[in-house]
């Protein structure tokens, strides 16, 4: 293939191996961070992606619940978290979780996304029934809930192993878990910016028993706060060789930070170049996951629909309603109608799919998703 396309000649060797089908190394990725050439890395992606999933672009129905912002992590890059006493504090009852998920849904929803504080004072029973509780009364919605993070603080608390906890919230009706709390994987990073959260290697360990007990999970990269290029890097092929032993994430979903409302609120804001590459670089080197998501409501609709050009298959679902980022500064919408997602696909010059969670076809009727005021 012409390599007319490459403008920084030191992507020429990794566009060859690219377009070879060959793994890309550590100093590929490197050279890729370091390159200012975002035409051809964006070419490369998504030629990758064309290979993949030609012109699909996957988007679902999904309602994210969050049924307590109080944590005791304290991690300095959150704006969500609060202290169990602190101002804006707050801890949904069941009743109200579920009147949530009642008022904020419709016949077309397949997927709960559910993610919350780390609660001093909410036993692993609490979110047992909470589960239980949506299952028994929404039997045909997939429950994705409690990130890796989660998952080992409840079982800290229920002195159980993480394995068995997980096995727990499987009966209860946890069908898959989200990709949040990976941020940066480099020690030295994470102690700066989430030093009370567990390690990254105890993260993947959590997502390596999460595997082998058979829930399917995402994965996620916080990018654009003090992390490096090496970082950044490391950060995938972690990720990278997890996938080669489990094979149990469905997604990558690249995060651009947020700093507004944080102890790192001195940092500029991402930009669509550094979004953008962060898509097509994590396309590149994730050639054992099959999905790319750019998450429309970090990086504004306008940035995530060109991001389907860098590599990108997926604008994740409709989220209704999304409260981490937006505690951070986020001014997306915290909902999206489904029409407005198939607009946006259709403008990109993609043919939309409707997926469930585990990315199976959705037969549903199509209704449009609405939320009651």
């Amino acid at each position: 293939m012409d390599l007319d396309f490459i403008q920084d000649e030191r992507l020429r060797p990794v566009a060859e191996k690219v377009l070879a089908g060959e793994r890309l190394s550590f100093d590929d990725g490197l050279k890729l961070e370091q390159s200012s050439d975002l035409l051809a890395i964006g070419y490369l992606a998504n030629h990758v992606r064309q290979q993949r999933h030609g012109n699909l672009c996957y988007f679902n129905i999904n309602l994210h619940i969050n049924p307590t912002n109080v944590c005791v992590s304290g991690c300095q890059l959150c704006a969500f978290g609060r202290k169990k006493n602190a101002r804006g504090a707050y801890t949904m009852s069941l009743e109200q979780v579920w009147e949530a998920a009642a008022e904020g849904g419709s016949e077309a929803v397949t997927e709960f996304h559910i993610v919350g504080g780390l609660h001093p004072d909410l036993p692993l029973e609490w979110y047992l029934d909470l589960i239980h509780g949506l299952r028994r009364r929404f039997p045909t919605v997939h429950l994705k809930a409690f990130t890796m993070v989660e998952i080992a603080y409840l079982a800290r608390g229920a002195r159980l192993t993480v394995r068995d906890t997980l096995l727990k919230l499987q009966e209860a009706g946890v069908g898959s878990l989200p990709g949040g709390g990976a941020e940066i994987f480099d020690p030295s990073v994470r102690r700066r910016i989430c030093a009370h959260k567990m390690s990254g290697e105890e993260w993947l360990e959590t997502a390596r028993a999460a595997h082998q007990a058979g829930l399917r999970s995402n994965a996620t990269m916080l990018y654009g706060h003090i992390e490096t290029a090496r970082d950044r890097i490391d950060h995938l092929l972690r990720l990278r060789g997890l996938q080669d032993e489990t094979g149990g994430f469905m997604a990558y979903v690249p995060l651009a930070f947020h700093p507004a409302n944080t102890q790192f609120s001195y940092l500029p804001p991402s930009t669509g170049f550094a979004d953008l590459k962060s898509i097509a670089i994590g396309r590149l080197m994730l050639d054992n996951f099959a999905h790319v998501k750019a998450y429309w409501v970090m990086m504004t609709p306008a940035i995530a629909q060109v991001a389907l050009r860098f590599g990108a298959d997926d604008l994740d679902g409709t989220v209704v309603e999304e409260k981490i980022y937006h505690e951070a500064g986020a001014t997306t919408s915290r909902e999206m109608k489904r029409d407005e997602l198939l607009r946006l696909i259709r403008e990109a010059g993609r043919d939309p799919v409707q997926r469930d969670t585990l990315y199976g076809p959705v037969a549903r009727p199509q209704v449009t998703f609405t939320v009651q005021t």
